[in-house]
């Protein structure tokens, strides 16, 4: 991981899967560069807010929070190495898990035998 941090960027691309090496090697835009720089300069109690979830986690991210937009709300996640290589967006999740409920008032001829709330 130490080795990791000592290594240049252009070195640090070199060993990410496809997807994430292709879009550095497109290049960053503004809006992405940005976010790099100010998670880069923040310490590790405050989480940088985000809505930029094409970002690949570079070594540099570890340890730092990162609060990433799902589309309702910010989630907040803590970057472990673990994560190197793979998009932020990817720890927020964009759609919850269906709970469905018991069957309502007049669902089927079957549940109408079913005691109601």
């Amino acid at each position: 991981l130490d080795e990791m941090k000592a290594m240049t960027l252009e070195e640090i691309i070199e060993l990410l899967p496809a997807r994430p090496r292709r879009s550095f090697i497109r290049g960053i835009d503004d809006e992405r560069y940005r976010f790099i720089e100010k998670l880069r300069a923040n310490g590790t109690e405050t989480a940088v807010r985000t809505h930029c979830r094409d970002v690949p986690i570079l070594p540099d991210f570890i340890g730092k929070k990162v609060a990433i937009h799902n589309g309702k709300e910010f989630v907040t996640v803590e970057i472990k190495p673990e994560m190197i290589g793979h998009f932020i967006g990817e720890f927020a999740m964009t759609r919850k898990a269906v709970t469905h409920s018991g069957p309502g008032v007049g669902a089927t001829r079957s549940s109408k035998f079913m005691p109601l709330k």
